[in-house]
């Protein structure tokens, strides 16, 4: 079952960015030279009173604008708003209520969405000006919300009202059983040839379901394999200074549909190799911690010899050194050839990325490890590496307790990895690696 998105929209400089960060907080870590991450980054995990939403800031809406760029703009608010399952409509109380506002209202009503006024720069706490009460007149069901993106004063009032509009899943709602599988890559690449193939007539169950996207479709399919949901998406365009804003929300639709995902086939055109684009979309699915399967396609129009595919294997791995542990597969949607068996590397991807390691078996891995490499030491001081257990699943997460987090390198990391995956394989899935430093006598924090 899928998060709510929440989708905060409103005219330019009201402050929907200085919001969206208010809430997202810095609880997030991110590498940077990871690809996929954009620094400017416009969509983010949220948390309130235990609840998850995927929060989506967009660009300033001019309705009746003629300026390119905030056509571009509008555009990238309709997806936005199209994409959502509550939006958060902002308005600013030292502008004003003003007809650009009265104009996004009238669009948000068309929409059909749950929608909550935010009235910002509202800075004086407990202290409403009277300014405030001419957005009752925008006429939403829900009374506007005083805030101050800036103070974060407010935030928690709007936080409770999106809540109450977002329709999270009971415990008992949850498919259990079910596959989720996101089909991602850039146009023309054949992602909906390739769901079309692979649901032909071993399909049992299938319904065409409205995704979370507009452009998103989720096919139900049930075989002797297992039950599957496939996320079909739009592919990522490519990159112009004009569609910019619009390139990031093909990003964000890529996110939503990964976001979703328990497995991520991320497609690729034969002919044409592994590109920019592609590695911006794998970049998503591994930073988001999915099991991946990498899916050549169109490779009936690839010419060969007996050195094709070990020549292509080792490109495609350079491209997407970041995920040495996804599988490759060559496929043809147009013929058939080996469509079939990716549905064996979905169930087994999906099952390493379940996996469990008991807390003793990694402790014995551990010892034989820093025993066969010393950890690294810098002036004298030599990293201790005390203890190592496993904390949750997809992705599969290790804490590592250690004396040092400055001397414990990312290369000595990436060795433990390697010892991990050899011991247990962990096969298609990321692995994620958290360091905590205790006292030299491995107690003291």
């Amino acid at each position: 079952m899928s998060k709510p998105v929440v989708a905060i929209v409103g005219r330019p400089n009201v402050g929907k960015s200085t919001l969206f960060n208010k809430l997202i907080g810095e609880r997030r870590s991110i590498v940077e030279d990871t690809p996929g991450v954009t620094r400017d980054r416009i969509y983010a995990d949220a948390e309130w009173n235990s609840h998850s939403f995927l929060l989506v800031d967009t660009g300033g809406i001019e309705p009746k604008s003629d300026d390119t760029i905030l056509k571009q703009m509008r555009t990238q608010a309709e997806i936005a708003v199209a994409s959502a399952d509550v939006i958060i409509f902002m308005c600013d109380i030292r502008a004003g209520l003003l007809a650009d506002d009265r104009d996004i209202a009238i669009m948000l009503k068309k929409s059909g969405k749950p929608i909550v006024v935010a009235v910002n720069k509202v800075d004086r706490v407990g202290d409403v000006p009277f300014e405030f009460y001419e957005f009752y007149e925008l006429g939403f069901e829900r009374e506007p919300i005083a805030i101050s993106s800036l103070h974060g004063s407010g935030t928690g009032d709007l936080l409770d009202a999106v809540i109450e509009e977002c329709n999270f899943p009971d415990e008992e709602e949850i498919d259990e059983g079910i596959i989720n599988v996101a089909v991602i890559g850039k146009p023309n690449a054949g992602k909906s040839s390739i769901i079309n193939r692979m649901c032909g007539e071993e399909r049992v169950i299938v319904s065409d379901i409205a995704g979370t996207t507009r452009d998103a479709v989720d096919t139900r399919v049930e075989n002797q394999h297992g039950i599957y949901n496939f996320i079909d998406t739009a592919g990522i365009r490519r990159h112009s200074k004009v569609e910019d804003r619009i390139e990031k929300f093909s990003v964000i639709r890529a996110n939503m549909a990964v976001e979703r995902a328990d497995v991520c086939l991320l497609m690729i055109d034969g002919k044409d190799g592994v590109t920019d684009q592609d590695e911006k979309i794998a970049g998503i699915a591994h930073e988001a911690g999915k099991a991946v399967i990498i899916v050549i396609n169109k490779w009936d129009a690839v010419e060969k010899d007996n050195n094709t595919v070990n020549q292509y294997t080792k490109d495609v791995r350079i491209a997407l050194s970041y995920m040495p542990y996804a599988p490759i597969i060559y496929v043809s949607a147009l013929t058939g050839q080996r469509c079939a068996q990716i549905y064996e590397l979905i169930n087994q991807v999906y099952a390493e990325a379940r996996k469990r390691v008991t807390t003793g078996m990694l402790n014995d891995l551990l010892n034989d490890a820093t025993n066969r490499v010393q950890p690294p030491s810098d002036k004298g001081k030599r990293l201790k590496v005390y203890y190592m257990t496993q904390t949750s699943i997809a992705p599969p997460t290790f804490v590592i307790f250690c004396n040092s987090q400055e001397l414990f390198h990312f290369s000595y990391q990436r060795y433990l990895e390697n010892c991990i995956r050899d011991a247990f394989g962990f096969n298609g899935t990321p692995i994620k690696m958290v360091i905590r430093q205790r006292g030299d006598d491995g107690t003291g924090v």
